[in-house]
């Protein structure tokens, strides 16, 4: 019963999660929060673990929780949901859009798509940034209080120099990563 639960969940994720992984952390979100599966500080730490991990970040995603609810078995039902309606939807998109290309309901739909991929993205900065930057386990000094808490002094300073450095200077995020996973160590550990 546990693995149709995980594939189900899964499933309807990747079926109605458009724009990506980013974009599909806030239905992922609420779905573990919904399973009672993990906390958002875990949550947390599955983002980051899924964005550091080659591949998918969403496919990353259902393969860790799958495997921390129900083992091995449970990583590969998890990411066998998430990825089995892209392939139907893709398979069945293709023929439709070769088909219909130039019609304006078809333009319309992208054109309304795109703008909630952006909503979703910056949804999932909202979520995953309520656990590390305000009253996040990483730090004790803490730079001004909100109405929403304490926001922590160092993961702010590594998230604002991570858009600095990716957004101004165009970096390659692999290297921020690196670079900040170890400021991170020496800073926060």
């Amino acid at each position: 019963m546990i693995y149709v639960s995980l594939f189900t969940m899964f499933f309807r994720i990747g079926l109605f999660g458009f724009g990506g992984g980013l974009a599909m952390l806030p239905l992922i979100f609420q779905s573990v929060q919904a399973f009672g599966i993990m906390s958002a500080e875990e949550f947390s730490n599955l983002v980051a673990l899924s964005q550091v991990t080659p591949g998918p970040m969403a496919v990353n995603a259902a393969t860790y929780v799958g495997f921390n609810f129900a083992g091995l078995f449970g990583a590969l039902v998890a990411t066998l949901g998430v990825c089995l309606p892209s392939f139907i939807l893709m398979m069945i998109a293709f023929r439709f859009i070769e088909r219909f290309r130039e019609s304006n309901g078809i333009q319309g739909a992208f054109a309304g798509i795109r703008p909630v991929t952006v909503g979703l993205i910056g949804a999932a900065v909202i979520f995953v940034s309520e656990t590390v930057l305000i009253n996040g386990p990483l730090i004790s000094e803490k730079l001004f209080t909100s109405g929403l808490g304490y926001f922590n002094l160092m993961p702010l300073v590594i998230f604002a120099v991570t858009v600095l450095l990716v957004g101004v200077f165009k970096m390659r995020p692999i290297r921020v990563m690196i670079i900040m996973g170890v400021a991170g160590a020496l800073l926060c550990g």
